[in-house]
């Protein structure tokens, strides 16, 4: 009986939260209510309380469970070889992956949503950032160092390096979605970005 009961909770806890994400995604944080949530997750307001004090505990907890999707991107990352007859093809696979997974209009509407609170919550902001996105940054300064060690790149810091790799790739598709509130390029424009930024990076830093 008690294991049922856990299960049971457990399946109201994980619709709680899904319930809780796709209210926020679409309203905001100011605009979803506890009764909005419990309505979507078919659930009482009670039991919604039971697992959560309050909106921004739920809040706190749906933007911090995401940060764990980056654990394939971080390792991803870290497994780039130091083959200099294929560093550019393999910057450009990296590329092509980093660009597709950060530019999922999933992705985008949560950057959206935790931007738009970060007045309120920016505690919350700067964790979500340091748990994920700082994470996949570390990862890449670390592999531009060894890369850096085998002679295939010249970099004098690795940090600022990893950062102007995401830079080149990143900051016209996202900066697109961010001012026009949904995605705004097309598969061809991502590999185009890719390569291009690759190109940029090696000019730089090779």
């Amino acid at each position: 009986m008690a294991a049922s009961e856990e299960g049971r909770s457990a399946r109201k806890h994980t619709a709680i939260m899904n319930a809780a994400t796709r209210a926020f995604m679409a309203n905001g944080y100011a605009g979803t209510s506890m009764d909005d949530i419990a309505k979507l997750a078919a659930v009482s307001k009670q039991t919604v309380y039971k697992h959560f004090t309050d909106k921004e505990k739920l809040f706190t907890e749906i933007v911090l469970a995401t940060t764990d999707r980056v654990d394939a991107m971080v390792d991803l990352v870290a497994d780039i070889p130091a083959d200099a007859q294929a560093l550019e093809d393999n910057l450009t696979r990296l590329a092509h992956q980093f660009l597709t997974a950060l530019t999922q209009p999933e992705v985008l509407q949560l950057r959206r949503l935790i931007i738009a609170n970060a007045d309120t919550f920016p505690q919350l902001g700067a964790a979500w950032y340091e748990q994920g996105f700082e994470r996949i940054l570390a990862t890449l300064a670390t592999t531009f160092q060894r890369l850096d060690d085998h002679g295939l790149l010249r970099i004098a810091d690795p940090h600022l390096a990893a950062n102007h790799f995401s830079g080149l790739l990143l900051w016209i598709p996202v900066n697109k979605a961010m001012f026009h509130g949904s995605p705004q390029h097309t598969q061809a424009e991502l590999d185009r970005y890719a390569a291009a930024g690759v190109q940029a990076f090696l000019a730089a830093y090779r």
